[in-house]
Parts: C-alpha cells; sequence; structure tokens
C-alpha cells in the first residue's frame, strides 16, 4: 500500500512516525512546507519520501491523508483536486470537524472515497483510538483498506459521522485530560513526599495497571474498584472524596464540552 500525507504536524507526524515504525507500508510519502520538519523526518526515517509539494505527494499513493488543520483543509484540496485521480485514489480528512460531506462540497466530486478519520497523538506509539467514517460513495473495499492503515498505529471504531465528535471528545481530547489526571496524581505524591521523577513513575505504573487489569480481565470498572475496595478501608474513602468533588460528573462535562 502507498499513502500520501500531507502536513507532519504534531498529528500528521504521529501517524507518519507510527506507519513507519509498522514496517508495514512499502511507499510513505510526506508533504509538509516546514523544512526542519521534512529533515527532521528524513533523518529518522530515511525511507520516508518528503516534499514542500503537495501535488508531487499524492503521486501513485493508494491513500491521501490530510493532516492540515482544518482552516488549511480548502486551500490544499483547492491546490490538489486536479491531480486527484478520484476513480483510484481515496482521500481521507484527518482535520477536526472536516467531515466527508466538506470534502465533497470543496472538491465538487461528489462520487469520490472520502473517508473522515480521527485519530490521537498515541499513534506514534501503535497506541492510537483511531474513529473512521466512511462517505457514501466511499466503497467496503475503501473503508477496509483505511481500517488497515490505521489498525498499524493503535485501536480503530468504523461508526457513524455522529459519533466521530464524541470519539474525539473520549479519546483526541481525552488523552490530555487522562494526562491531567496523571498530573494531579504526582502533584498529590510530591506532597505527601515522593520527588517528582518518583511521583510520575507511581502515576504511570499506576495507570498502566489498571488499564492491563480491564484488559485482561474484561472486568468492568466497577467490579474491579470492588477488588481494591475494603470495608472502612483507604481505597473507599479517597474514592468518596472524589465523589464529593464531583468527578464523575466533571468528567463527562468535559467530554461534552466540546460538543456543544
Amino acid at each position: 500500500m502507498k499513502i500520501a500525507v500531507i502536513g507532519a504536524g504534531n498529528m500528521g507526524g504521529a501517524l507518519v512516525r507510527g506507519w513507519a515504525k509498522s514496517g508495514k507500508l512499502e511507499h510513505i510519502s510526506v508533504a509538509d512546507k516546514s523544512e526542519k520538519v521534512r529533515a527532521d523526518l528524513q533523518q529518522e526515517f530515511p525511507e520516508v519520501q518528503t516534499t514542500a509539494n503537495n501535488v508531487e505527494a499524492i503521486k501513485g499513493a493508494n491513500i491521501i491523508v490530510l493532516a492540515v488543520k482544518p482552516w488549511l483543509m480548502k486551500p490544499v484540496l483547492n491546490e490538489i483536486r486536479h491531480a486527484i485521480d478520484f476513480e483510484h485514489q481515496i482521500i481521507v480528512s484527518d482535520a477536526a470537524n472536516f467531515t466527508v460531506g466538506m470534502l465533497a462540497d470543496t472538491l465538487k466530486w461528489f462520487e469520490g472515497q472520502y473517508l473522515y478519520v480521527i485519530p490521537n497523538i498515541a499513534a506514534e506509539f501503535g497506541a492510537s483510538m483511531s474513529f473512521i467514517s466512511a462517505g457514501e460513495m466511499a466503497s467496503p473495499e475503501s473503508t477496509a483498506a483505511v481500517k488497515k492503515l490505521y489498525d498499524l498505529v493503535g485501536d480503530t471504531l468504523v461508526v457513524a459521522e455522529n459519533l466521530v465528535g464524541p470519539g474525539m471528545m473520549m479519546a483526541s481530547c481525552g488523552i490530555a485530560y487522562v494526562m491531567r489526571y496523571i498530573r494531579a496524581q504526582m502533584e498529590g505524591g510530591c506532597e505527601m513526599g515522593f520527588y517528582p521523577a518518583q511521583a510520575k513513575q507511581i502515576a504511570l505504573q499506576t495507570m498502566q495497571g489498571a488499564v492491563s487489569l480491564l484488559r485482561e480481565t474484561g472486568l468492568h470498572p466497577e467490579a474491579a474498584i470492588d477488588k481494591v475496595t475494603t470495608p472502612g478501608g483507604v481505597t473507599i474513602k479517597g474514592l468518596n472524596e472524589l465523589d464529593h468533588a464531583g468527578f464523575n460528573s466533571a468528567v463527562i462535562r468535559s467530554l461534552k464540552a466540546g460538543l456543544k
């Protein structure tokens, strides 16, 4: 499979690095206007082809991934539209809220193979959670090809377009919310006497342990909580403090905030 990525910033760069590390793609072409970004990618992954020319990058690609900022999508699409092979190339928008309909409207070609995909920056380490929504004219084969591509950098779900936004809040924005919790746990650890580096180690391993436990056992989180919550013990006291502070409500409100 040959892919072209336009935009190698935080998200695009994470995808390119994740795909390059997978070793499963025969050809990756990356277009970015920044000479430093291109040089850094070339030094890290000599096999990745880089260019400042968006049109040059998409030649011969099976899948074109647009990973630029949402407000740059229309200028980029207008720049490359004459070079797209609409019959054979799959167009993917990785820009938040730049949907399949917006792709079709901008390109003025409603029978294109358009998909809207939202991954997260953990793609660089093969740990993204990506949400894939296919346009009406995208064939099952095209959708499967895009899913296979994003499977290389983590877990994927093919969903209706109206669920991509909630998925983004849970997994893309959500990764920042999880980091905020880790930061708070580190601060608590420092207040109780640990050095910052030790507090970070403890917080990360605790998070990893929780994830591993749920993945390996298939337990519901509340069932797992019961395993470490004894009557009158210290765990229930801490859990009750979280409840008193509105922890659950704050998390839910943070996830819904971006959908307003």
